[in-house]
Parts: structure tokens; sequence; C-alpha cells
């Protein structure tokens, strides 16, 4: 045990120096742990997959400015928070979609009009859920749930550049989706 605390700690001070090889035998040595522990409580391979790169990322994205006395603690932290996070937002997300059937069901579609907005809702709705789920939740909470860049990043642990470029790649998506539904648009304004 003491010797892996020291081999953790030498590896540390070489990835704080910027040493590729060191992160390397941090990725070899801890990701397939991670993955077990988060693919155990999301049950999703893909997420796990995804949560777990995302991690290493930001180590290495931090590596000039981390503190971490104990990598082993850190990394099981950092899961775990991945998980608590991954949990909110498919709450989130099964929150928005029960809202949305109920406002689907509520509609009124009598008319032209009502039938081509719950036309468009059903495009936005599907083209949100055609984005990668990373993507998808960041936009939810800023979009749908109105947190600013900052809530979300603070919230989701990630950079706000990260959210920016989430937030964006969704927004190009959906433009992409709905450009049948441009002149739509602009009858219903």
């Amino acid at each position: 045990m003491q010797d892996t605390l020291v081999t953790d700690i030498l590896l540390l001070n070489l990835l704080a120096a910027g040493d590729q090889e060191a992160f390397q035998q941090i990725y070899e040595k801890y990701w397939y742990r991670l993955y077990r522990i988060i693919k155990a409580k999301v049950k999703v391979e893909a997420e796990a997959e995804e949560m777990v790169q995302d991690i290493f990322v930001d180590i290495w994205e931090r590596r000039h400015r981390l503190e971490i006395s104990d990598l082993k603690s850190y990394l099981y932290s950092a899961a775990k928070y991945k998980v608590l996070n991954y949990i909110k937002a498919q709450i989130i997300r099964r929150t928005y979609q029960k809202d949305r059937l109920e406002t689907q069901v509520d509609c009124d579609s009598n008319t032209e009009q009502d039938l081509a907005f719950s036309d468009l809702k059903s495009a936005i709705a599907n083209g949100i859920e055609d984005l990668p789920s990373k993507t998808r939740d960041i936009f939810n909470l800023n979009r749908l749930e109105d947190k600013s860049v900052k809530e979300v990043s603070l919230l989701l642990g990630i950079p706000e550049r990260t959210v920016e470029y989430h937030v964006n790649k969704a927004l190009s998506t959906l433009r992409i989706h709905l450009r049948d539904f441009t002149l739509l648009l602009i009858l219903l304004l």
C-alpha cells in the first residue's frame, strides 16, 4: 500500500511537469477500476466509458494546478461526482419528458396552426433527444432549466468553455434538424 502511494505521488509530480508517460501510467492503472465502479451505478457501458474519459481529460487539462495527496481517493471521488451528476441529469431529463408528454396531451390540435406548432415541438424534442447525452444534458440545463453557463459549469464540475461548446454544438445540430420548419417559425411569430 505504501509503495502504491509513493508511486502515485511520483506519477503526480511527473504529471504536473507535463509527462505524458506518467499520465499514461495513471490512465492504465485506474481506467478499468473507475469504469467498473461507474458502470455498476449507471448500467450503460457507453455512458460509463464517457464519464471515465471525462475524468482523465479533466486531470490532463488541470495537471499543472492539481493538488492531490491521494490519487486513488481523488479518482474515486471524481467517479462518485460523475455518477451523481449523471443521476441528476437523468432526473431532469425524465421530468422534462414527462412535462413534454403532458403538454402534448393538453394541446388542442383542432387548427392547422396548433398542428404545425405540435409538429414543431415534436421536432425540437426529437432533435434534443438525438443529441449526444452529455450535450443534451448540458443544453437542457442551460436552455430549458435557464441555468447560466457558470451555474451549469459548477453543477457538473466542468469548465465553462466546455459548457459553451456543448450548448453551441446543440444549437447547431438543432438548426440543421429544424431547417424544414423555418417558414413555420416565421409564420408563428
